[in-house]
């Protein structure tokens, strides 16, 4: 069923908003170059890598040895203004409709981040990562790495077809009162995830499934 649920939404979505996709796809050939989509393997169910793709937001600019400027030197007024609407996203209907995501799920974070999980943590990666997730709607931003964790293992644990709903409610509300949603995985300058002080930590966030 949710399988069945994502392709009609991805693929609608995709007919529905194909001016839109056309239109922001001509601004960053124009503002940033080609290639126009940025593309990054992330880990997926189980950990398996795909091609997660996004319209561009930074330049290709490099220092004078070949290598990246920092983020935060590569993002362009452009780029923030795509990130800020979250248009930047809009390609990853396609990853939905390959089935490489969901929906719904936890938010496909950087692969490298893998090897900091704790074994509580890693169970994020036991459903198929999603365009929008349970974190993003209980604070996005404003939750340290372990708080999103332990939502995306919430959302694991208790989701189902009406909770799946839910969040996509809420996140349109979000997105239409802009709480936060510059970029819901890793944002430029943020600090990146590096494991945890402990063990493993449980933080138990609020349960907003009910």
């Amino acid at each position: 069923m949710k399988r069945l649920i994502d392709i009609i939404i991805s693929l609608t979505a995709l007919i529905i908003l194909l001016p839109v996709f056309l239109f922001v796809a001509y601004k960053v050939r124009q503002n940033l170059g080609s290639p126009i989509f940025f593309i990054q393997h992330r880990p997926g169910k189980d950990g398996k890598l795909f091609g997660m793709i996004k319209f561009r937001s930074m330049k290709n600019a490099v220092d004078k040895d070949g290598n990246f400027l920092p983020d935060e030197e590569r993002i362009t007024p452009f780029g923030q203004k795509l990130r800020s609407t979250s248009l930047d996203e809009m390609p990853q209907l396609i990853n939905v409709l390959k089935g490489d995501m969901s929906i719904v799920g936890p938010r496909p974070q950087l692969a490298e981040f893998m090897e900091h999980y704790t074994p509580h943590q890693h169970r994020r990666h036991e459903v198929k990562p999603g365009m929008t997730g349970l974190a993003q709607v209980s604070g996005r931003n404003h939750l340290t790495w372990e708080e999103k964790f332990d939502y995306d293992v919430q959302y694991v644990d208790s989701h189902n077809i009406f909770l799946d709903f839910k969040i996509m409610f809420k996140t349109v509300l979000v997105m239409l009162k802009k709480e936060g949603i510059n970029a819901p995985d890793v944002e430029v300058g943020q600090e990146r995830f590096v494991g945890n002080n402990v063990e493993e930590q449980s933080l138990q966030p609020k349960d907003t499934t009910k």
